[in-house]
């Protein structure tokens, strides 16, 4: 069969099949757009789920008919001022969102410069294009795609539900909201308003101006759960907000990453942020984040994927690293923490999961409903009270009672933790605080504070080897041997011990002898797949750590141990200085903490 070249409509719209997924790609490129123009305002409606009208409009510095008339043209652009692929500062460079969305969908673009005394406006319909011509409009642009797909009927049949179309296309305006707090954002969808957020003009400090978009965005609970992050380290900056530990989700649709104000779904990044979690979340939960990184354009590579929506970092080791460690210190801090959202949650189970209970702010009902309330969650009539009973293990409990009693009062309000009342069920200890009481898992949280003494010791006196009798010989590709040989010295400080042998084979004469029985050949292995996908490699730390958690659950105090007054409070004072105490190994919180005040609207006092 001969060569022949494809007609420009095909080649524009196999183009769009690259870039036009979705409605929501649509709402990307040309929200991108509008943010590179200098746009101080952007307004979005969407109708029929993006597939009936896409609107953008916004105020920045417009195109004359010269500059419209190229703009639908395919590899045309104004981001490229000096032709330089490396050097990218703007969101879109490609040229091909609006020739690619003319090509399947009726495409009307109006729009005015600063130095034009009218409009113009231009149409393509399916790839034909007709003007530009004069229109009436103010500064700014407004681009209009109405009947997407009509082109290509078949790309149809692969879109999802209405709401679930809409519901991408309100995630992506409010990525980039979030990533530009400088510019108002607005987005409509059907009839209804779902975002309108103001330009954080007059908050000069950029961290603030972030941390209030990200208050406007996604809402003050999220902010009242996170924890700041400043940190920078060779040139690269990592900023933003990462929720609590406590405060995790089923899937990553909370993970907020930016590069250099790109939204990007990286998996790079993704893993990094996993990993700092990874020793304070269960590893099928995700943390909800919005992480901003700012590095030299000269130094990311965002020209791997046509819908730009990943990155290739020239020192991806040094970005991983960076999130990494960033993540583990902010989650750190200086002792337990507890979540709101953890004090809430449990309080709902305390009015029988509606948070409209008897418990509520309008703690004004009277006595006859809040009995009513009470009676539809028992079954039999409340007992008569004769005295109270005695709990597993008292605070009195001690040499001397009531100086035990004493000091226990007065160190109430001196801690974080408060002071221990009570052991229940020889599992939960009750403490009161200043201003309310903590329940504590004695078992996750001994755990917790073994597996931190065992990370400390390993980094203290680093990690204790056992010689092979006979090296384990591990066969690899020529590259991949070569690249463990360079790192050997790294390995070595965790405990491997490997050295060349040959081209193509690395001999092990050393393991970490925490790990006991392993595989040796399939950590290498692993260890070479890691290196040559990141630089580096934190898959033998990851086992070590893995193992250390292991140890630590073996070794704590087990459930049903009776604890008397001063282990209780030693576990507390041992709690209060450990990092990452709130959680244990396996994510699970350590303590719950509620206020006086809100136990006091638990029982309509207040």
């Amino acid at each position: 069969m001969a060569v022949r070249r494809l007609s420009d409509t095909i080649v524009d719209r196999i183009a769009a099949g690259e870039v036009i997924e979705r409605p929501a790609s649509v709402v990307k490129e040309l929200v991108e757009n509008a943010i590179d123009a200098g746009a101080s305002r952007v307004d979005v409606v969407v109708v029929g789920g993006g597939k009936q009208l896409i609107r953008v409009d916004d105020d920045g510095s417009g195109m004359s008919p010269e500059d419209l008339a190229l703009a639908v043209e395919r590899h045309a652009t104004s981001k490229l001022p000096e032709g330089d692929l490396v050097d990218i500062r703007t969101l879109g460079f490609r040229g091909e969102a609006l020739p690619s969305i003319g090509a399947v969908a009726r495409l009307t673009i109006t729009s005015r410069s600063v130095g034009d005394e009218i409009a113009s406006r231009i149409t393509v319909d399916g790839g034909v294009r007709e003007g530009p011509a004069p229109a009436a409009r103010n500064r700014g642009t407004r681009v209009e795609v109405t009947d997407l797909f009509h082109a290509t009927p078949a790309r149809l049949r692969f879109l999802k539900s209405e709401a679930a179309e809409n519901q991408a296309v309100t995630d992506v305006v409010r990525r980039l909201a979030l990533a530009h707090p400088g510019i108002a954002f607005s987005l409509t969808v059907g009839e209804r308003n779902t975002l309108s957020v103001t330009a954080a003009g007059g908050l000069t400090v950029p961290a603030d101006a972030t941390a209030a978009r990200i208050a406007d965005v996604l809402g003050d609970e999220f902010r009242g759960n996170s924890l700041a992050l400043d940190y920078e380290r060779g040139g690269v900056r990592l900023n933003g907000l990462a929720g609590h530990p406590n405060w995790h989700r089923p899937t990553s649709r909370h993970l907020y990453i930016f590069v250099n104000g790109r939204p990007v779904r990286d998996r790079t990044l993704t893993g990094a942020v996993k990993a700092g979690y990874g020793d304070v979340m269960s590893r099928d939960r995700w943390p909800a984040a919005a992480l901003f990184l700012s590095l030299d354009p000269r130094e990311v590579d965002v020209n791997v994927h046509p819908a730009k929506a990943e990155v290739r970092f020239r020192d991806a080791g040094l970005v991983r690293g960076l999130v990494v460690s960033a993540l583990r210190t902010a989650l750190q801090g200086t002792g337990p923490a507890a979540s709101q959202a953890m004090a809430d949650a449990t309080l709902s189970r305390f009015r029988g999961g509606s948070g409209n209970g008897y418990g509520d702010s309008n703690g004004g009902r009277d006595a006859f409903a809040v009995s009513r309330a009470l009676a539809r969650g028992f079954s039999e009539p409340t007992a008569t009270f004769e005295s109270f009973a005695a709990p597993s293990a008292d605070a009195r409990a001690g040499t001397v009672a009531g100086a035990a009693v004493a000091a226990a009062e007065a160190s109430a309000s001196g801690h974080p933790l408060g002071a221990a009342r009570a052991q229940l069920h020889e599992n939960f200890i009750v403490a009161q605080t200043g201003d309310g009481i903590v329940i504590v898992d004695q078992h996750a949280a001994h755990e917790r504070l073994v597996y931190e003494r065992l990370k400390t010791a390993m980094a203290a006196h680093g990690v204790a080897r056992q010689a092979l009798l006979i090296p384990e010989i591990v066969d690899l590709p020529p590259a991949d041997a070569a690249r463990l040989a360079e790192r050997a010295g790294e390995i070595a400080e965790l405990g491997l011990v490997i050295e060349s042998f040959g081209p193509g084979a690395v001999a092990v004469s050393e393991v970490p002898a925490m790990l006991g029985d392993f595989d040796i050949g399939g950590l290498v292995r692993d260890l070479a797949d890691d290196i040559a996908e990141a630089g580096a490699s934190t898959r033998l730390l990851d086992r070590l750590e893995a193992v250390a958690s292991t140890m630590a659950c073996h070794g704590s105090v087990r459930a049903g141990r009776r604890l008397n007054a001063e282990e209780m409070n030693a576990l507390l004072r041992e709690m209060e200085a450990t990092p990452n105490s709130g959680q244990c190994n396996h994510g699970r919180p350590t303590f719950v903490e509620l206020k006086l005040s809100d136990i006091e609207r638990l029982f309509g006092r207040r």
